[in-house]
């Protein structure tokens, strides 16, 4: 046996070297001579991220498992596969090639200024299902099992606006073993254009012993199908729609396994939603197309609508300022006053602090080692019952100065196709939070895999948004049973640690919505998050904690998202160039990032002075001061915080 490991981590990427995503020649003469000597050999790849596999065929090697970082039960777990104990029944999340030039994203990645998306909505399988079969080495949702399995009666009907597959899988192998059967949708192609598969469904068996069957449902709604038109071709720009046309659905246990089993006749033009333009390119590029089956290029749509006028239209409405009546936070809990009548006691004062953390990592309002405190950071804050609530680093495990349990990486997680099991475990996570003091776990980690090379892909999911929404709302799920808060991130399109803090995602709106949003939105609608963060990065030139096109007209006008959103931790100092009165925290606060983490400009804890300033010059509204107020209060409301406070 041969272990082939890797190290993974932030602020850091994987590199095109020996040692990262190649072979040592000290590994390689390692299997030379491991395989010589022995009949058979079994090589464990102890990676956080994808590395190159071509290798595998270059060497008598009888198998390879991959086995990410499997935190600190990892050891046992590999242990029970290698000596048939369990059965593996783990499926890829990402497509391995054989060559690393061969993704889309190869040569519009490591960008120092800006990243051009170009390969557009070709990620992953969608690119190699589509125009590079050939260059796949395992395919996507790939994974061998010690026993084999069939698929039988399998039914695909639409009822209403849902598709409901059903399938009976068998297991016609000689060992007790799981699998997960995906579901995968092929569009028309239409005016606009589409990938070959999209993964619409998937769900997992139990364990089934030799010779049983187990029937399973899965169902869809019609508009996991849909697509995303921004530049009109459809005649309705900034719109989901269907074109008119067959959507053929495959069944199977990978997506080049899978096999059509019937289809979903739209017989015309179907617009779903008619939105509007938000966080389109400024900067002209090529994306990539599908034109006949063959990649081609055209200009990307730019922004054509002035985002002023829409933050001028919507202003919040001040709730008028009464002094203090009395009223404590729990009060409003208790439904014996208003979220309105406790937020018109609070001064400017009060607001401000609300808005950002305790200034510093470490905070002595919270646990040992936490990650920044918010809420009530202040003697006055908390003479109204306004708790402090302690953030901790995540997400495979709570980072404090006490002994914690070690996780799965979200990679590892989300191979198992198992939301249930994900949710169950963080449902145990979440309890552990209680009783090291924690409040709000940072993670999951959404971003997209859109590149091997992005060195935070352990931290995140797959290549896939369904993957990643499925596994990040299982997340959720398990860790708000306790009353704790989970904090999806990096909110959008940190593909890329290199110079994360000031590099521009240039991406279209298409790909932005259809790929590195779908995720996010997902787990919002499935899981509940009641906080999310901020990315560092720029989308089309806006950085994200200045983006109230993506944290105020998508994530809650479309999308009805009711939390708080956070930075990440520290922002960039920036003017608002609608509005010459608004700067820094004061910008922020208008897109809606309601807090600043940990709540200073820089790591030695110097304060923000951007939005009072602001607001005595008459930039930044009390109203917008009001209403990011009521975000946090609704979020410490429902936490632990608040119980542990009046306890």
């Amino acid at each position: 046996m041969v272990v082939i490991g890797r190290a993974a981590g932030e602020d850091r990427e994987n590199t095109l070297e020996p040692g990262s995503y190649y072979l040592t020649e000290a590994e390689r003469k390692l299997l030379t001579q491991v395989t010589g000597a022995f009949a058979k050999t079994v090589v464990l790849i102890d990676s956080g991220s994808i590395m190159d596999l071509a290798w595998l065929e270059e060497y008598p090697i009888s198998a390879a498992l991959v086995v990410w970082q499997g935190g600190m039960e990892s050891g046992n777990a590999v242990a029970d596969v290698l000596t048939g104990a369990v059965t593996p029944c783990g499926k890829l999340t990402d497509t391995i090639s054989y060559r690393y030039e061969d993704h889309p994203s190869a040569s519009n990645f490591l960008g120092n200024d800006a990243n051009v998306y170009a390969e557009d909505i070709y990620v992953g399988y969608r690119y190699f299902e589509t125009f590079a079969q050939d260059k796949v080495q395992f395919p996507f949702g790939f994974g061998l099992s010690y026993t084999t399995f069939a698929l039988e009666n399998v039914q695909v009907k639409l009822c209403g606006d849902t598709v409901r597959v059903k399938a009976t899988v068998k297991n016609t192998g000689s060992y007790a073993g799981k699998e997960v059967v995906q579901v995968y949708g092929a569009a028309p192609q239409g005016v606009l254009g589409k990938a070959a598969r999209v993964l619409c469904a998937y769900e997992k068996t139990k364990l089934l012993q030799p010779g049983e069957c187990q029937v399973l449902d899965m169902k869809f709604p019609v508009n996991n199908l849909a697509s995303y038109d921004d530049s009109g071709a459809t005649g309705h720009k900034d719109a989901w729609v269907l074109e008119a046309g067959d959507y053929a659905v495959y069944v199977g246990s990978d997506v080049r396994a899978a096999q059509k089993q019937g289809a979903v006749t739209v017989p015309e033009l179907r617009v779903l939603s008619q939105l509007e333009e938000v966080c389109a390119p400024v900067v002209p590029f090529e994306r990539m197309v599908n034109k006949d089956g063959q990649a081609a290029y055209e200009p990307v749509p730019q922004a054509t609508r002035s985002l002023k006028d829409r933050i001028v239209e919507n202003m919040p409405q001040e709730i008028p300022f009464t002094g203090d009546k009395g009223i404590k936070l729990q009060d409003v809990a208790d439904g014996l006053a208003s979220m309105e009548d406790f937020v018109a006691q609070l001064t400017p004062e009060d607001l401000e602090a609300l808005s950002r953390g305790d200034y510093i990592m470490g905070s002595s309002l919270g646990a040992l080692g936490n990650a920044g405190v918010l809420g009530g950071i202040t003697e006055s804050l908390r003479a109204l019952g306004v708790p402090p609530a302690t953030t901790t680093d995540g997400p495979s495990g709570i980072r404090l100065q006490y002994y914690c349990s070690l996780l799965p990486c979200g990679t590892a997680l989300a191979c198992a196709w198992n939301p249930q099991l994900v949710e169950s475990l963080y449902q145990a996570h979440g309890r552990e939070m209680v009783m090291k003091g924690s409040d709000m776990l940072l993670g999951p980690g959404m971003n997209i895999h859109r590149n091997p090379l992005c060195g935070r892909n352990f931290e995140y999911f797959s290549e896939d948004p369904l993957v990643s929404g499925k596994t990040g709302a299982a997340m959720v799920r398990g860790l708000q049973k306790n009353g704790v808060s989970a904090c999806p991130k990096h909110f959008a399109c940190n593909n890329q640690e290199t110079n994360r803090a000031y590099n521009d995602s240039q991406v279209s709106q298409r790909a932005l919505r259809e790929i590195y949003l779908k995720g996010f939105e997902i787990c919002i609608a499935e899981g509940k998050p009641q906080n999310i963060m901020s990315s560092y990065n720029k989308i089309n030139g806006v950085w994200s904690h200045y983006n109230y096109d993506l944290c105020t007209t998508v994530l809650r006008g479309e999308w009805g998202y009711e939390g708080v959103v956070i930075t990440d931790w520290w922002m960039r100092s920036s003017p608002d160039p609608d509005f010459p009165d608004l700067w820094d925290s004061a910008y922020r606060i208008r897109a809606q990032v309601d807090v600043l983490m940990p709540g200073a400009i820089d790591h030695a804890g110097t304060p923000d002075p951007s939005a009072l300033e602001s607001y005595r010059k008459g930039g930044l509204t009390l109203a917008e001061l009001q209403r990011g107020a009521c975000n946090v209060l609704r979020y410490l409301i429902r936490s632990n915080a608040l119980k542990r406070m009046n306890a």
